[in-house]
């Protein structure tokens, strides 16, 4: 990798390519009135029908699969990304699609639950035993997606606290403990793609943002458990997004409590993790925040993957210059806030690529 230039990645989803066996867990970007009520919303939670999907597919779904994740790390490559991600295209949602190779989580009796500090209702799968690791996927996912690039690929999972919020339950007695089991299952999978090779695994926890004073009280710690055992040399990140939008455009979604990322900056950068993913690119932050990280690397959003227009490179470069007063540029990776999932993908290209255009022409030296 340079080190005479900002490197870029991506945090996670992609828009799914059509041959994709599986309907997108993403709202279609065209259809703004479905989007403006929220179905999109709701439907990437509530997809019953992706056993079926798999099924009416048949022994086609893994070419199909493999694929549509090569189509998606070559996009990401192109447009200049450093770090690209599988673009999570076997998920039908990317917490579910982890919970299913879990025993202990009932997809067949759903429990309707507020999820997201109250941001949507949705009927979820419900933690009705315990809840150990079952069929670990996620090198395989891993070793697709990098025989196309010499690039490091980068893997995506949930954390332990954001399953909590997005499932119900009826078995553990409070949230720290269900979050202890959660986190082991979880380093099972983690341990298993370090030990295939991948060098760069990301934690999506975009609850702590939500709920700063759980994620410090045992979620932090539970995190910290995911990542037990990672050799050196792999990248332990943890992504804090402050909410996803039901549709493009439409900027009155709840979000995170902007506060929150300077609630929890003294104790990630304590942790035992490598790097930081934040958003910048939707609500900018305060950039005295970044001096709060004195040896974390952070993946700084400054592509907004809630909005149709794409963001000038101009704009993105005077954003990392600003970044660059408060951190050492060895420290700063060029991101968008989230997945780009929502954007479709003449967009998600179109802004990767004005991203990695900036971040490559800003100098670290």
């Amino acid at each position: 990798m340079p080190h005479d230039r900002l490197l870029t990645t991506t945090i996670g989803a992609y828009p799914k390519p059509g041959c994709t066996p599986i309907g997108d867990w993403f709202p279609d970007p065209d259809d703004t009135e479905a989007g403006a009520r929220g179905e999109g919303l709701l439907k990437r939670w509530q997809r019953a029908d992706y056993e079926q999907q798999l099924a009416e597919a048949g022994e086609s779904a893994e070419a199909a699969f493999v694929a549509a994740i090569e189509e998606v790390v070559r996009d990401q490559v192109a447009a200049g990304i450093d770090i690209p991600t599988d673009g999570e295209v076997r998920r039908e949602n990317y917490i579910f699609y982890q919970c299913r190779n879990m025993n202990g989580v009932d997809f067949e009796h759903l429990t309707e639950k507020v999820a997201r500090d109250g941001a949507f209702t949705a009927r979820v799968p419900t933690i009705t035993g315990p809840v150990t690791p079952r069929d670990l996927v996620l090198a395989r996912d891993w070793r697709i997606a990098q025989r196309v690039t010499d690039r490091p690929v980068k893997i995506t999972l949930p954390g332990p606290m954001t399953i909590i919020d997005s499932l119900a339950n009826t078995f553990y007695p409070d949230p720290g403990a269900q979050g202890r089991a959660l986190a082991e299952a979880l380093n099972a999978e983690v341990r298993s793609l370090a030990a295939a090779g991948c060098r760069h695994i990301q934690v999506d926890e975009p609850v702590f943002a939500r709920k700063p004073e759980p994620a410090l009280d045992y979620g932090i710690e539970n995190l910290e458990r995911v990542f037990h055992g990672v050799p050196e040399g792999v990248q332990r990140i943890v992504h804090m997004c402050c909410g996803y939008p039901s549709a493009l455009d439409n900027p009155d979604y709840p979000k995170a409590d902007p506060q929150a990322y300077f609630q929890l900056a003294h104790a990630m950068d304590e942790a035992a993790i490598d790097a930081v993913s934040i958003e910048d690119a939707h609500r900018p932050n305060d950039l005295s925040l970044l001096e709060r990280y004195t040896r974390t690397t952070v993946l700084f959003g400054v592509v907004n993957i809630g909005r149709s227009r794409v963001e000038p490179v101009e704009e993105i470069a005077e954003r990392l210059g600003r970044a660059l007063e408060h951190i050492d540029p060895a420290r700063l990776v060029a991101a968008p806030d989230c997945g780009l999932g929502l954007l479709g993908r003449d967009l998600a290209v179109a802004k990767m690529t004005n991203l990695c255009t900036a971040a490559h022409g800003v100098g670290c030296g």
